[in-house]
């Protein structure tokens, strides 16, 4: 059985910031891939950002360069840096880790709103 609890959710102010924490605990010792999606009401759920045991990193288009995903692989913790939030941000971000199968936290609201 694997946990994530994630953390560092809120309200933010367009043009703030907010650094996401993941942090898995059970049955699997690593993740081959550890990252963030995050879903708006009445949309799919879409990739932010992972991230693979060797550093290589991938974006959805519309974080590039705003985002920053970053991983503790001795930790198992996988943290997302976000800067210059917009109100298209605002959804619930979810922790996602690969280890033979896919793992999903519980979610964690993001609100970018003046």
């Amino acid at each position: 059985q694997v946990q994530f609890v994630e953390s560092g959710g809120g309200l933010v102010q367009p043009g703030g910031s907010l650094r996401l924490s993941c942090a898995a605990s059970g049955s699997i010792f690593s993740f081959n891939t550890m990252g963030w999606y995050r879903q708006a009401p009445g949309k799919q759920r879409d990739l932010v950002a992972i991230i693979g045991s060797g550093g290589n990193t991938r974006y959805g288009d519309s974080v590039k360069g705003r985002f920053t995903i970053s991983r503790d692989g001795a930790k198992n913790t996988v943290y997302l840096q976000m800067n210059s939030l917009k109100p298209d941000d605002t959804a619930v971000y979810y922790c996602y880790g690969l280890a033979g199968g896919s793992f999903w936290g519980q979610g964690t609201q993001v609100t970018v709103s003046s």
